[in-house]
């Protein structure tokens, strides 16, 4: 019988997802002074937790792996050089988060439509008032970053009767039914003038960091919605102030930032028309162990040759 390949287990605590490991062969390790000899013998490297500066030291003092997966579906803290340069095949957590994420993106344009804020106020304060809300049927989604997660937006909002859009670096060649019209990154601002709703989903790299800036926030309509569930940083937070502060734009639902926690005292707190997420919108129940689980087939299908999925353009970032 085949010896199954040894995993080694990047993780800052004992978390229970863990204990489904207990079926593989695997060294869990903490630091890089747990990396011993029968460590650096591994073939596979899950990155469960911890800092990239780890991922980096073991990966380097392991020259036999073959394959790193990582928890998370966003790889900005996870690539390194020697990584990216590397015949080591790197797999994600896309798709495992996605159908939160997707229904955060709902919920934040329903918030938004109804004004769900003026109801709460006026529920706290006692005060029948009645007021005019919007049909979001008919109205315009543009997805910035046409992934697995912006697909999980689209096929819900499509469901809502809206018409959808979407950015993408390589729109596909066959019918999306989702999808009303691909755009090309050189066509942001095309896409953007439409849209009653923008929708973030982008992976952050050197081409998405600060995507949606002053100019961005200038090709929106006045009455745009914008919100994030990609990576903090593809917004440029203080063009994003700005915007909401001159009232170029409607809101924003945020569930990420460009620095998380979000300090005591930043502005982003005070806007009435901006809900905020604690980078939480796709922590369910179940989905540590969702995630554990995805990384269980594939290393059933690594350990008897299978394709993996969710392989990584590692030059590219996602």
């Amino acid at each position: 019988m085949k010896k199954q390949p040894l995993v080694l287990v990047l993780s800052n605590a004992d978390d229970p997802e863990l204990r489904m490991l207990e079926s593989l062969p695997h060294i869990r390790i903490d630091s890089s002074a747990d990396l011993t000899e029968e460590a650096k013998q591994a073939e596979v490297i899950l990155h469960w937790a911890g800092p990239r500066d780890l991922l980096r030291t073991v990966f380097l003092a392991s020259p036999g792996v073959r394959w790193i997966h990582s928890r998370s579906a966003g790889l900005d803290k996870t690539l390194f050089p020697e990584l990216v340069q590397s015949p080591a095949l790197l797999t994600n957590g896309s798709g495992v988060f996605s159908p939160s994420l997707g229904e955060f993106a709902l919920a934040a344009i329903l918030y938004f439509a109804k004004d769900f804020r003026r109801m709460l106020r006026n529920q706290e304060a006692g005060r029948w008032e009645q007021f005019l809300v919007e049909e979001i049927a008919g109205q315009t989604v543009g997805i910035v970053g046409y992934g697995d997660i912006g697909r999980a937006v689209a096929s819900r909002v499509h469901a809502m009767g809206m018409r959808v859009l979407a950015l993408k670096r390589r729109p596909p060649a066959s019918l999306d039914p989702f999808i009303g019209q691909f755009f090309k990154p050189e066509d942001l601002s095309q896409l953007l003038g439409q849209c009653d709703y923008v929708v973030i989903a982008a992976p952050l790299t050197q081409e998405t960091h600060h995507m949606i800036g002053d100019a961005a926030f200038a090709a929106m309509k006045p009455n745009a919605v914008v919100i994030n569930i990609g990576r903090g940083p593809v917004i440029d937070q203080e063009a994003l102030v700005r915007a909401l502060a001159q009232g170029k734009i409607k809101g924003a639902g945020l569930d990420v930032f460009e620095q998380e926690p979000i300090p005591s005292g930043d502005p982003i707190f005070k806007f009435e028309n901006v809900l905020i997420s604690p980078h939480c919108a796709d922590q369910t129940k179940t989905w540590l162990n969702q995630a554990m689980r995805f990384f269980l087939q594939q290393y059933g299908r690594f350990s008897t040759g299978q394709p993996l999925e969710n392989i990584v353009e590692k030059h590219l970032g996602y």
